[in-house]
């Protein structure tokens, strides 16, 4: 079972990151008041130890285009992008409707902290295929990018190399999409856990972009304190260095990306929030997922979820900005749940792409 949200669960030492992230996390859920279960003494973590980002190019156009096209199947697609932000040539992977007679919206799909290279979790564990079989949408799905936050970063990293990934999402790529997959120009984002922070996050920064956002199982503040260090730990996970992503802790550029602190930008944008509560539910069952793991990080991990998610629904209460809010008594951080929400949140997001 692949968790791939914070911590794409695989066990590994115990090391500074990983106790970082597994204080912190403990510690919204402390705060919360929402009880979880303690984490085993040597923790899931997902840590990434040797991992290397995508070799880079030099030879890039000036302007991004699509160098390739390979069929996973006839509507299931490998578009090789060159990026001239990224520094190479970026893999996204686009799902096509049945009924390809006329312009349709198109749906953006962000993966947890774990996202494999070549690969979407949200096809390999979500259902996205046989989800989206008989919907009127394009669908791009990421590939590739851990523990990034899906934002444009200061500098290249040593491990993470070039990250720019705001700029290909949202100024690179819907072009591109929209002319050859014949898209109407109407947007939509969709994450999970680090995805679910970025789509939120793409969402203020790029006004007028997305008409609506489904953010599941996310945190939405990262501006200082237990928010800054959260963030800090995910990039750990994979050995980056955060200062790398958004500068010393007083950098603004953290507060230029806090959810939480630019709130008020999502007014006008359709959005749907979900979380479970860390206690097992219906999907925490043997064959089902790693139960132990499930239970001991899985549980706390939604736990600081929910606070997290209660948090940013109560701040557009007070905003009065419209949000649909579904917070499940019971769930674990795991893809079972996720892909229950791909139905939960399609009414929202097909009423405001008019699809």
């Amino acid at each position: 079972m692949s968790y791939g949200g914070w911590f794409g669960l695989r066990r590994r030492r115990w090391n500074g990151p990983v106790m970082i992230l597994a204080s912190v996390t403990l510690g919204i859920v402390m705060m919360s008041g929402v009880s979880g279960a303690q984490p085993p003494a040597r923790p899931d973590t997902g840590s990434a130890d040797g991992y290397q980002a995508p070799g880079e190019s030099s030879g890039l156009s000036i302007h991004p285009f699509i160098d390739r096209i390979e069929p996973i199947t006839d509507r299931w697609l490998r578009v090789h992008v060159q990026s001239r932000a990224m520094n190479r040539v970026v893999e996204v992977q686009v799902l096509l409707p049945a009924d390809r007679s006329r312009p349709r919206p198109t749906v953006y799909m962000l993966d947890g902290r774990g996202a494999p290279e070549n690969d979407s979790n949200w096809t390999a564990h979500g259902r996205a295929v046989e989800f989206f079989a008989d919907k009127n949408v394009n669908v791009v799905l990421t590939t590739g990018g851990p523990a990034n936050l899906y934002t444009d970063w200061q500098r290249r990293d040593d491990v993470l190399g070039t990250n720019k990934w705001e700029t290909f999402l949202t100024r690179e790529l819907p072009p591109l999409i929209d002319a050859e997959f014949d898209g109407n120009g109407r947007n939509g984002i969709q994450g999970v856990s680090m995805g679910a922070e970025a789509s939120m996050m793409l969402a203020f920064r790029n006004p007028g972009l997305y008409s609506v956002v489904a953010a599941h199982s996310g945190c939405y503040s990262l501006g200082s304190g237990a928010g800054q260090a959260r963030a800090r730990g995910i990039v750990a996970t994979y050995g980056g260095n955060a200062d790398n992503m958004f500068g010393t802790p007083t950098d603004p550029d953290w507060y230029a990306h806090d959810v939480m602190a630019h709130a008020n930008e999502l007014r006008g944008t359709a959005l749907y929030l979900s979380s479970g509560s860390g206690i097992p539910g219906e999907h925490d069952v043997p064959g089902r997922v790693d139960l132990p793991d499930a239970i001991t990080v899985g549980g706390p991990l939604e736990a600081g979820a929910y606070a997290c998610t209660l948090a940013l629904a109560n701040r557009l209460a007070e905003l009065q900005i419209p949000a649909t809010v579904r917070q499940r008594p019971t769930g674990t951080h795991s893809w079972p749940y996720w892909t229950d929400e791909l139905a939960g949140s399609w009414p929202t997001i097909a009423t405001a792409l008019d699809a």
